[in-house]
């Protein structure tokens, strides 16, 4: 292949999802007005009009700031790699750091970097703007900045010595190196997951164990049915930054906790949480968990491969604007391949979320078969109120990007469980 056929085949492809992927927004915000003087009539007794259009104003609102992102994404990426800005990046790098590992660290440091300030308006629009006006945003501008602050701290402690790694198995372990980096990518993602409840998340928020011993009572009753077992029932502070309720599960093997948000504890009956529980619980019934983890050993293993044929080929560089700098290549490969790996995966998200969709029908299954159906309806419905989620998304636009079924669809089934 030419460098020119593979710019070529970028560009077409880059154009390609950014024309869909505003397509797609277009129709899920056209179809959320079309609806938004109508509450749906599953949902018509608990959810009033007024809150019914507070969630259609409220996902317009966040879909027409996604749609000046996405632009600004696309052309991002354009800058980087046929408007030679990564190439001026790496060049101007070396006097600095010569061209070994710690030029790689540099690079994609000052890549990062730059992608953050150019995504922080919007972050900040979002935070302070959206999230303020729909009443969602508890945070301060302190609070915003310590996150900031903390989260820059752990990417740099975990990141480098992973980056290093990865650079120095990539130089000295031959044309077989995808191996030994895969292998260390999912040691790494493992130890992540065991490490995270207990090391990582509370550098955030603060855990408490569940002090309600009625709900404690219910829930172990709950796990003990199912065969479950967990290192703690804990209520996270999630009430510090938003008023949206979540819950869920953290770690890995004997490390797994269960995490209630302390606004949903407050939302929620006992029922409904044994309900919401029981649904989680559903996942690691059907061993999706471990699934994903399976999949995504898989496709890192696939990638990686790919990798190692593509930067063998000078086309792959040159077709994306860049010519490596002495011994460079390692870093500026991974780096590149990482920047357009999602234009070219884009119009395979359908599966991903077919797959994703699917796993939730069979959480549901098991929590009406545990717990109560209409007790997880009641929830949901909660939920769907609470955090302000559209009833009416375009079935489209759900097809590439909702995890989780419709709130409709999802309601219906639990009603004919």
């Amino acid at each position: 292949m030419t460098p020119s056929i593979f710019s070529a085949i970028f560009l077409l492809t880059l154009l390609t999802t950014v024309v869909l992927r505003l397509w797609l927004l277009h129709r899920h915000l056209a179809h959320i007005a079309v609806h938004r003087n109508a509450v749906p009539p599953d949902f018509s007794a608990n959810i009033t009009l007024a809150e019914h259009q507070k969630a259609a104003d409220y996902v317009t609102a966040k879909g027409k700031l996604s749609r000046l992102e996405m632009v600004l994404d696309a052309l991002l990426l354009l800058a980087f790699t046929l408007g030679g800005l990564l190439q001026y990046f790496d060049t101007q790098l070396v006097p600095l750091t010569g061209s070994g590992y710690w030029h790689g660290i540099a690079l994609f440091g000052l890549v990062s970097v730059t992608g953050y300030l150019l995504a922080l308006p919007f972050e900040l629009i979002r935070t302070f703007g959206i999230e303020a006006r729909f009443g969602f945003n508890k945070m301060t501008a302190g609070l915003w900045l310590q996150d900031l602050l903390k989260g820059a701290a752990v990417t740099v402690l975990i990141g480098i010595p992973l980056l290093l790694c990865v650079f120095w198995l990539m130089d000295v372990m031959g044309e077989h190196w995808w191996i030994y980096v895969w292998l260390v990518w999912m040691g790494f993602n493992l130890l992540v997951l065991v490490l995270y409840p207990t090391v990582i998340a509370p550098l955030f928020n603060r855990f408490t164990p569940l002090q309600d011993d009625v709900l404690k009572t219910r829930i172990e009753n709950l796990l003990t049915r199912c065969g479950f077992s967990t290192s703690g029932l804990f209520v996270m502070d999630g009430s510090r930054r938003s008023s949206h309720g979540n819950a869920y599960f953290s770690g890995f093997g004997r490390a797994k906790r269960i995490v209630f948000y302390d606004t949903l504890i407050e939302r929620l009956a006992p029922p409904e949480i044994d309900a919401v529980l029981a649904h989680e619980l559903g996942h690691f019934r059907h061993k999706h968990i471990v699934k994903r983890i399976a999949f995504m050993a898989f496709a890192s293993l696939t990638l990686l491969w790919l990798l190692a044929q593509l930067m063998t080929q000078q086309w792959f560089f040159a077709g994306l604007g860049v010519t490596p700098v002495g011994a460079g290549g390692t870093p500026l490969a991974l780096l590149l391949f990482s920047m357009v790996l999602p234009v070219f995966l884009f119009l395979l998200s359908p599966l991903s979320a077919m797959v994703s969709r699917r796993h939730e029908f069979q959480a549901d299954a098991y929590a009406a078969s545990q717990a109560s159906a209409a007790d997880l309806i009641s929830a949901l419905v909660k939920l769907y109120r609470d955090n302000a989620s559209t009833l009416t998304p375009d079935p489209l636009h759900s097809l590439f990007y909702d995890s989780h079924p419709p709130a409709a669809t999802r309601i219906a089934h639990l009603r004919n469980l």
